[in-house]
């Protein structure tokens, strides 16, 4: 997720920026390289799936996305791994688990992961909300449905805790905040699919002894202390 005028306000206090690296190739999946260096950032570094930046004391590995795209050739999106001290950190963002061997291919390489954030926007906005202006002409009503920008529902986000065997799982990037309503029109009440399937993933977590939440707003996380009690019990 990028918001141009976000990063402009926060310009002047960040040193390096990681961004997908896009194929050059189609309209529909554009430099973010190209995008950030053209607004005044020296130090931007793009990543290929499976590319891995180095940081003090961890890496930073891009991870395959297939999800919020529309079934488009988009090169321009990843998944993160963050590796901290050997603490692993896997950001998924509107990722949906359409084939969970993907996931398994993952923990082949990677282990299991101890923290996981998804993204639960299982009932996305159409394709044409989105892409519809860089088509030549309008696309079906029907496969504009079928292509919806989805991310993962209940059963697809537990496909993934149950091959990554999380210690936490937290559902973010939701835009469930009020003032996001003006950008994406997303308005949920407790009968919303997503607020539905996303609260059935939490309590199934719990119930595993998974710690696990909806995120809103802002939230500190101190994995010193999940670890001191982890050692404790």
């Amino acid at each position: 997720h990028i918001l141009i005028e976000t990063v402009l306000q926060l310009r002047h206090k960040i040193k390096n920026v990681v961004v997908p690296r896009a194929a050059g190739r189609t309209i529909q999946d554009p430099s973010l390289a190209l995008m950030m260096k053209s607004i005044g950032f020296n130090n931007v570094i793009e990543l290929d799936t499976l590319g891995e930046v180095s940081i003090p004391e961890g890496k930073i590995t891009g991870l395959p996305f297939i999800g919020e795209h529309g079934d488009l050739d988009i090169a321009c999106k990843l998944a993160y791994l963050i590796d901290l001290k050997g603490y692993k950190i896997m950001l998924l963002a509107d990722s949906d688990n359409i084939d969970s061997n993907l996931y398994e291919h993952l923990h082949s390489l990677y282990g299991d992961i101890d923290t996981i954030f998804m993204g639960m926007e299982c009932e996305g906005a159409p394709m044409s909300w989105l892409y519809g202006p860089l088509r030549s002409k309008p696309l079906e009503h029907k496969h504009d449905q079928e292509r919806r920008l989805n991310g993962s529902n209940y059963e697809r986000g537990m496909g993934i805790v149950n091959i990554l065997n999380p210690k936490e799982t937290y559902v973010y990037a939701m835009g469930a905040e009020p003032w996001i309503k003006y950008i994406s029109s997303i308005q949920y009440t407790e009968e919303s699919y997503p607020i539905v399937e996303s609260n059935k993933l939490v309590n199934a977590c719990k119930e595993r002894g998974i710690r696990s939440s909806r995120l809103f707003g802002t939230n500190e996380l101190n994995v010193e202390k999940f670890e001191l009690e982890e050692k404790e019990k």
